[in-house]
């Protein structure tokens, strides 16, 4: 999309260009509205006409290709990305909706960040990044930061280790330049046809370190626990609030005949899950932070995935400060102590709000003991 070559696709640049300089995370057209641009968090109206649906699905021509024309067609949606001519990348979504055309871009960063940047935990995550092999889990909603905090994962290994790392992707984000290690990124689509069909020939293609962009089937996962099994360290992505609900989103794609196989995989492989959302921030240069949950695979939490205790998973990353595990809980009111965040937005995130209200009133409270 560096070289335009029609008023819409000049039209769509100039678009994405100014949401980018307004310093949007994301811009959302949609039929009988105005461009839409969040900033912050927050959903803002831009100052332009009503956009049609017709309007919309020429700017979303430009950058598709016939593949991804005949997969909006098929399937409702299409997902791809796209740099333009200010360096400036998007992750977009065309998708159908009511017979109607929208459209959904998502800004990623030109600069992959480091753990600084993210305010992520930086132990943690370089504790994780030392693994050899083993599984790695990435959870939250959509827009929860998932995708940059591995990138930052994978950026943090290509710096300090001689690797082979495979990426398979949906689509293309961040574009790494090998350092120590070489890398390989593969989108849907484009390079293979789908997760399931290029898992089984990743292995072939001699990884240590693999990304496998999200888990979404059975078959998907399958191949995760393969390559985690065969000495590789494996990155991905589940929608998953909490640690323990990311377990059971695994087990539900496993289905209810191999539970317990797959119990045995993830026991055995797992090396961490990390649940993240993102919250308002106090200082105005930075506009959200992450609220983590780490759930390090400790051998009590080996256990109780094993055995099919999950419903003592909680209590464990509650307990497990030593082992470097802290609950969204517990980080929420880090922040809150930090001064990151105000007591407001920790309350609205948090998933007992009664218990982050005792923790910030001082109940085991005391500076410093958080995380």
């Amino acid at each position: 999309m560096s070289e335009p070559s029609s008023s819409a696709a000049i039209a769509f640049e100039a678009l994405l260009a100014l949401a980018a300089e307004r310093g949007a995370s994301d811009l959302h057209l949609k039929d009988g509205r105005p461009p839409i641009l969040r900033i912050s968090g927050q959903v803002h109206y831009m100052d332009r006409p009503a956009m049609t649906s017709g309007e919309i699905a020429a700017l979303a021509d430009t950058v598709m290709d016939d593949r991804l024309r005949a997969h909006l067609a098929e399937r409702g949606d299409a997902d791809l990305s796209c740099a333009i001519g200010t360096g400036d990348r998007f992750r977009i979504n065309v998708y159908r909706e009511r017979g109607r055309t929208g459209l959904a871009a998502r800004r990623v960063s030109r600069d992959i960040p480091s753990f600084g940047d993210l305010h992520m935990p930086r132990e943690s995550m370089e504790r994780i990044c030392k693994a050899r092999q083993g599984l790695v889990l990435f959870s939250g909603v959509a827009g929860s930061g998932k995708s940059t905090s591995i990138a930052a994962c994978i950026d943090a290994v290509n710096a300090e280790r001689a690797c082979h790392i495979v990426t398979l992707e949906d689509p293309i984000e961040y574009l790494f330049e090998d350092k120590k290690a070489f890398i390989h990124q593969r989108e849907i689509g484009t390079d293979v046809v789908s997760f399931e069909a290029a898992l089984p020939a990743l292995l072939r293609e001699d990884p240590d370190v693999v990304l496998v962009g999200e888990m979404r089937t059975a078959e998907s996962l399958e191949g995760a626990l393969r390559a985690a099994v065969t000495s590789r360290l494996v990155f991905t992505t589940l929608h998953a609030m909490r640690a323990p609900a990311a377990i059971a989103r695994i087990l539900d794609l496993a289905g209810p005949r191999d539970q317990q196989r797959v119990r045995e995989g993830v026991a055995n492989t797992l090396v961490a899950v990390v649940c993240q959302q993102l919250v308002p921030a106090i200082d105005p240069n930075v506009a959200r932070v992450p609220a983590t949950e780490v759930m390090f695979a400790t051998a009590s939490i080996r256990k109780a995935i094993r055995e099919g205790e999950d419903e003592r998973l909680s209590a464990l990353i509650s307990a497990g400060g030593e082992a470097g595990m802290h609950d969204m809980t517990q980080d929420l009111a880090r922040l809150v102590q930090e001064e990151w965040v105000e007591p407001k937005a920790a309350y609205e995130a948090a998933p007992n709000a009664e218990a982050l209200k005792m923790i910030i009133r001082g109940i085991g409270f005391q500076k410093g003991t958080l995380r």
